[in-house]
């Protein structure tokens, strides 16, 4: 499991991760905050800046949208996380397609 140990807001949409990794590197998430309905109140950089780490550590927000720390990771160092790499990925049943 990734777990995100440092948030730091770097300006506009952009967030510094250091994880447990060791490895760190700059997220640009404006693109994430345009796409979803719920992160809306975040195209407002003042409520963008007012994240916070949960108990898992989960990247949050008070409007309640949160990114995972696998997905900021990937996104950060181009690396999937170990665990999802040894994941086979099923077929959907005839029935399904």
């Amino acid at each position: 499991m990734i777990r995100i140990q440092q948030a730091c807001y770097e300006g506009g949409y952009r967030v510094r991760l250091r994880f447990d990794t060791g490895e760190e590197g700059v997220a640009d998430l404006s693109d994430v905050i345009t796409k979803y309905v719920a992160a809306r109140p975040l195209l407002d950089q003042a409520e963008f800046a007012k994240f916070t780490l949960d108990e898992w550590p989960t990247l949050v927000w008070p409007c309640g949208f949160d990114l995972a720390p696998e997905m900021l990771y990937e996104r950060i160092t181009g690396k999937r996380p170990n665990w999802q790499e040894s994941e086979t990925v099923h077929e959907a049943p005839e029935e399904y397609t």
